[in-house]
């Protein structure tokens, strides 16, 4: 059906007029918008890793920097158990009420967990405004990649989530460097910041941290008013006529980069299949999706184990391995930098592999990452090589399996699906820094981190029985 049709086009049309966009059919502000959550999101998770020594030290008495490795699972597994409830309560609700109201929701729950932090009077408090906070983010999290893989061109899928990725980055870069800054004592470079904040009278600067949290969730917020609702939702809500509007102007921007393709009407069944009243029917009523529920859920939960050992757990552990706090911050801050190249390289790359090989690509440049460290000794810059690698490495595959993952469930259920195995998934980082924390301090630096490491193995085993979806239409995918 072409755009300029009077006639009332149906839910397989306009689904095969928007298979055909093969550009950013969208306003770029929107990857912005979007990229601006997600910021957040890896803001907060990151923020603890250098914070959280300073936090437990004033807070939980008796805490010092080489006993904070045993303090710090319970506000992680806490955090993530509000992972948990988010995305089993609020992602359903997405499928039901839409994608663009729920992502509005969600980050205003993160906000006001964020500023709960900020405030705090108690470790017991920390630990509650964590748990609120997870429970935002979690949501946000399987809603945000079901809209962008919802929105963007079949051959982009796991470009553009890469792209909004490199957000996530930048997320972790701040979190961190601005933990360094406010949260450790000055040091001289580079075993530490010589401008650096935290001393006599200042010992609260995880709260500030805490606080710019929450600023940043109120702009997300008012700037995701601006988003369109996702027009496949609204087709599988019968919502024919706004779907057809918010199409047409995705093929009115598209038009600019050249002649559109014919659409063709492929078996986009899928799509138009109303979904049940409670979401989880759609995927538990079918062997096909309860197979792929459980082999990616074992995908999220083991590899978590590895990206929260690092991403929540980096300066900790290396501190209970005997370096001194201000290094060990150090050390994690220009690790950060090795989370944004990749992010960066990866947008460019991501679609010249199927989906399913990036995570052995992860596993063994975190390995070789882990090894340098491990072989550093004193040398302070070769543990920088070696942290820019292991950030690298435990975030490359995140973003090509974020988009697996929302390819494999289908559109009726798909906030649910990805919420199943990637929210519930991330009870396995928090259960495995707890299980892994008491180990540590025994083993050293190389059998340390490679324990941490050898999860990513594990799960880059399990992702080659997932189907092959690039370039493949969803509704082909996930009928």
């Amino acid at each position: 059906m072409e755009a300029g049709s009077v006639s009332a086009p149906s839910g397989q049309q306009i689904v095969a007029r928007l298979e055909r966009l093969e550009v950013w059919s969208l306003s770029y502000l929107f990857i912005g918008i979007i990229g601006l959550g997600f910021l957040f999101t890896f803001y907060d998770i990151f923020d603890i890793n250098v914070s959280f020594i300073q936090t437990c030290i004033e807070l939980n008495k008796g805490c010092t920097p080489e006993n904070a490795l045993g303090a710090l699972p319970l506000p992680v597994l806490l955090n993530l158990a509000g992972y948990v409830v988010g995305t089993l309560v609020l992602s359903p609700i997405a499928d039901r009420i839409g994608r663009r109201n729920m992502l509005m929701v969600t980050m205003l729950i993160t906000g006001l967990g964020s500023l709960y932090n900020a405030f705090v009077g108690d470790y017991a408090n920390f630990n509650i405004a964590r748990i609120i906070t997870g429970i935002g983010i979690g949501a946000d999290l399987a809603i945000v990649n079901t809209y962008v893989n919802e929105v963007a061109p079949r051959k982009a899928r796991a470009k553009f989530t890469t792209i909004i990725f490199i957000m996530s980055a930048l997320g972790a870069l701040v979190g961190i460097w601005l933990g360094l800054i406010l949260t450790t004592a000055p040091t001289p470079w580079p075993l530490g910041l010589p401008f650096a904040a935290a001393g006599p009278g200042f010992d609260f600067g995880w709260r500030w941290m805490y606080g710019i949290g929450a600023i940043l969730a109120v702009i997300a917020v008012l700037l995701r008013f601006e988003l369109p609702e996702s027009p496949r939702w609204l087709i599988g809500q019968g919502r024919l006529a706004d779907a057809d509007a918010v199409v047409r102007a995705m093929e009115e921007r598209a038009a600019r980069h050249g002649p559109l393709a014919e659409p063709l009407l492929a078996d986009t069944y899928g799509a138009t299949v109303p979904p049940s009243p409670v979401p989880y029917r759609d995927l538990f009523g079918r062997a096909l999706y309860v197979r792929r529920i459980i082999l990616l859920f074992l995908i999220w939960f083991i590899g978590y184990i590895t990206v929260y050992s690092f991403a929540s757990g980096f300066t900790v552990v290396l501190s209970a391995l005997r370096y001194p706090p201000p290094e060990a911050g150090v050390i994690a801050a220009v690790g950060t930098f090795g989370f944004v190249a990749e992010a960066a390289v990866m947008s460019a790359i991501v679609e010249k592999l199927e989906r399913r090989y990036w995570l052995p690509i992860a596993a063994a440049v975190t390995i070789i990452g882990s090894l340098v460290v491990a072989s550093a000794g004193t040398n302070i810059w070769v543990s920088f090589i070696g942290a820019i690698l292991i950030f690298a490495g435990f975030n490359l595959w995140v973003s090509p399996t974020y988009a697996l993952t929302a390819e494999c469930f289908p559109t009726r259920a798909r906030t649910t699906g990805f919420a199943l195995v990637d929210g519930v998934g991330h009870i396995g980082g928090g259960i495995g820094v707890m299980v892994i924390a008491p180990i540590l301090p025994q083993l050293s630096v190389v059998w340390a981190l490679g324990l941490i490491s050898v999860f990513l193995v594990i799960a880059a085993i399990l992702v080659q029985f997932t189907p092959h979806t690039r370039n493949r239409h969803l509704d082909h995918i996930s009928p």
